[in-house]
């Protein structure tokens, strides 16, 4: 549903492969804000700059329209509301985020979106009724607790999408284990902040 025009928020961009389809759909009235954490205080020097990526993808000319914000995740704070907040592979990490309180973070999103915008989240699926118990050791969660988590911050279901279900996934593996990586079980669940 992405449009022309659109502020779109693409949280932890990774390398850029959506922020790039997402400049494209958006087109030079729209923009895209890709957000990424900012590193902790007491993070080793040789910590990944999660910003250095999409940072030479919004240098370049033809993806004008994109910014790169970084935040404190446990303040995020966008420069304008959004009418899409989007984050694929990356919800699961939230959990394990020091200190971060998810369900603070998932009302912060809801005052980033405009009256009517959308929350999408794809992830890797874990083990029905796991929770968060394997955010951190398989990257990935249970998709009915991320469900309850956004709902909670005051977000309506919208639906949801078995496009990427891998009935062959037993949920049991580290999604960078070669013989699932790239072919994990995975969903779309799709939420939107009511119009009041």
């Amino acid at each position: 549903g992405v449009k022309a025009g659109a502020q779109v928020a693409e949280l932890l961009p990774g390398g850029g492969y959506f922020t790039r389809l997402f400049s494209k759909a958006v087109g030079a009235r729209g923009h895209v804000y890709a957000v990424v954490p900012a590193p902790m205080p007491d993070a080793p020097a040789d910590a990944p700059d999660f910003a250095k990526r999409v940072k030479a993808i919004a240098a370049e000319p033809a993806y004008g329209n994109v910014s790169v914000v970084v935040e404190p995740f446990s303040s995020l704070k966008l420069p304008t509301r959004v009418n899409l907040v989007w984050t694929s592979q990356n919800y699961h990490d939230l959990h394990n985020f020091p200190g971060l309180d998810v369900g603070v973070f998932n009302k912060m999103v809801f005052d980033d979106l405009k009256p009517g915008g959308i929350y999408l989240i794809l992830d890797h699926a874990a083990e029905a009724g796991s929770g968060s118990r394997d955010t951190k050791t398989l990257h990935r969660i249970d998709a009915k607790t991320v469900k309850q988590e956004v709902l909670a911050a005051g977000f309506v279901f919208v639906g949801s999408s078995d496009l990427l279900h891998r009935p062959e996934d037993t949920h049991d593996l580290k999604v960078f284990d070669p013989k699932v990586r790239g072919k994990t079980d995975q969903f779309i669940l799709k939420f939107r902040k009511p119009l009041k």
